[in-house]
């Protein structure tokens, strides 16, 4: 069965204070829900428009379950966390 994908690319961070209090609050709301944690960290290099920036993916069972975990409270509690403190793009994409 194929695997799906969230993938959340930092743009910019203004705040990392605010981006600590979001990752101690919404890792724990993804591994409950089934999130597996596959990056995690800062490109090694970056091509084209790439930005060096935090990347993380996310692996779920199923768009379903990755939409239920972004519009759960537990994760608008750490996307309120993280307020203004950083920029990111955030698509959740179906695997092959």
């Amino acid at each position: 069965m194929a695997k799906e994908y969230w993938l959340n690319m930092f743009r910019s961070i203004k705040d990392p204070a605010k981006v600590d209090a979001y990752r101690k609050l919404a890792a724990p709301v993804m591994q409950a829900s089934g999130g597996r944690f596959l990056v995690r960290g800062d490109p090694a290099k970056t091509y084209e428009a790439g930005v060096m920036q935090r990347v993380v993916v996310i692996e779920f069972n199923s768009v379903a379950q990755a939409i239920a975990v972004h519009d759960s409270p537990g994760y608008q509690a750490a996307l309120k966390a993280l307020g203004d403190g950083a920029e990111r793009d955030l698509r959740i994409v179906e695997g092959l």
